[in-house]
């Protein structure tokens, strides 16, 4: 009998991202709970790391306050706009890039949590589709 390894965290989360290939049964709904509650974190930590980004940045360049600095990252990084006047031209370099960066950084972070979605629905799909033949 083979000792069992240990399986690290980080090993077990990527094993959560690895979608299953079509001839294989349908996970289970725990299973898919697990990595819609994966998907979901990995969305948050990118929003909270643009968000930091670009609080860091509205400090720096327009020496904002930590609360304007946040209300104008995380309005920026939810498609609204800057709510203060830049005063700065490195700042309005800043806010210009970091809204390109922010929109990016959103799409990519919608499409790690909608992935699983979209994959258990097309699995499913080909499944029926098997099952019929």
């Amino acid at each position: 009998m083979k000792p069992r390894r240990k399986i690290s965290a980080a090993a077990r989360a990527l094993k959560l991202l690895r979608l299953e290939h079509a001839r294989r049964q349908l996970m289970t709904h725990h299973r898919f709970m697990m990595r819609m509650l994966y998907a979901c974190g990995l969305w948050l930590a990118l929003a909270f790391f643009g968000l930091a980004i670009g609080m860091a940045g509205y400090a720096f360049f327009e020496d904002m306050s930590f609360t304007d600095a946040y209300v104008n990252a995380a309005m920026i990084l939810s498609g609204m706009g800057p709510l203060g006047e830049l005063k700065t031209t490195g700042g309005k370099i800043f806010a210009g890039s970091y809204a390109i960066f922010s929109g990016l950084l959103i799409v990519i972070a919608t499409g790690f949590v909608l992935a699983p979605v979209f994959h258990l629905v097309l699995h499913r799909f080909h499944v029926e589709q098997k099952g019929e033949e």
